[in-house]
């Protein structure tokens, strides 16, 4: 198994909410909503986070609004994806050997 996953579920979400370029705040907004309020990203979390994604290459800055501090956006790259890819792969696997296992012990 690759030594990078299983991914936390915080990077699983950052990845997943950069499939477009976005930033910061829409990705903390983006979490939020997909996890209908359970996973709630602090900013010290989501940016300690990024830094560590960047440093990986598994996202990228896509663009920077040199006028404002704030507006950096993110974009999944090519090797996030294929992390990703596989960390679904992973979680679908264990989804069907669960309900595999339920299956049989209601026989």
């Amino acid at each position: 198994m690759d030594k990078n996953l299983p991914l936390t579920e915080a990077i699983f979400y950052i990845l997943l909410a950069v499939r477009k370029p976005n930033h910061g705040y829409g990705i903390i907004q983006e979490v939020e909503t997909l996890t209908g309020g359970r996973v709630v990203l602090g900013p010290g979390t989501l940016y300690g986070a990024i830094q560590s994604l960047v440093k990986k290459g598994w996202i990228s800055i896509y663009s920077e609004d040199t006028e404002s501090r704030k507006k950096k956006e993110y974009l999944i790259t090519k090797s996030g994806k294929a992390v990703f890819e596989e960390e679904t792969q992973r979680l679908a696997e264990l989804l069907r050997n669960a309900a595999l296992m339920e299956g049989m012990n209601h026989d």
